[in-house]
């Protein structure tokens, strides 16, 4: 079974342009792994600099270098950070994030596979998401986050990316035919260029 839900675009323009890493969930333990992300985010950023133009072309970056390479650092972070957080450690299926270079966009694909326990967590947020508005949702998690240091503001990453990135985010859920018991989720974060 495959759900969508909000901007997810199942067939992305063909782009020679990408970088994808992936981990394998079992190789070496989510929790020494996450200490990679920025690293990780780092890297994706830096190399997809070098593939966009600049000097006297249409869309000049040069001025925005700074600006472009840390709005990548935080959406690739945010998005391993989730992947890794709420993956199914039980699951054999890695772990990736893919960045695609399109001619007017940034697309992020992050990939892992969840519990069916968590599937329902993240349907109900993603519901809770679609049908609220996403700056009085910061308001909200932002205050909870104030008021309570220990306490982890669901979704706080992906409502930075809407807000403060205009980003625009789907999901797509699809059960593991082999795997029952799991779910691969596809998140996608699009930034215009």
């Amino acid at each position: 079974m495959t759900e969508i839900f909000g901007d997810f675009e199942d067939n992305l323009p063909p782009s020679q342009e990408y970088l994808r890493i992936q981990f394998s969930p079992s190789s070496v333990p989510l929790k020494q792994r996450w200490r990679n992300n920025g690293l990780s985010a780092n890297f994706m950023a830096d190399f997809l600099l070098s593939f966009l133009p600049t000097g006297n072309c249409e869309m000049d970056i040069t001025n925005h270098k700074e600006e472009i390479q840390g709005t990548i650092c935080y959406v690739a972070n945010e998005l391993l950070e989730n992947a890794m957080k709420f993956t199914d450690e039980a699951s054999p299926y890695p772990i990736s994030l893919t960045l695609y270079l399109l001619s007017d966009r940034l697309v992020f694909i992050s990939t892992n596979s969840v519990s069916t326990q968590s599937k329902k967590k993240l349907q109900d947020f993603i519901y809770h998401l679609l049908t609220s508005d996403p700056n009085q949702l910061y308001t909200e998690q932002l205050e909870k986050s104030a008021l309570d240091e220990n306490n982890f503001s669901a979704g706080l990453g992906i409502l930075t990316m809407m807000n403060d990135y205009s980003a625009t985010i789907g999901w797509k859920l699809e059960t593991l035919l082999d795997h029952p018991e799991s779910d691969t989720v596809m998140t996608m974060v699009q930034l215009s260029l």
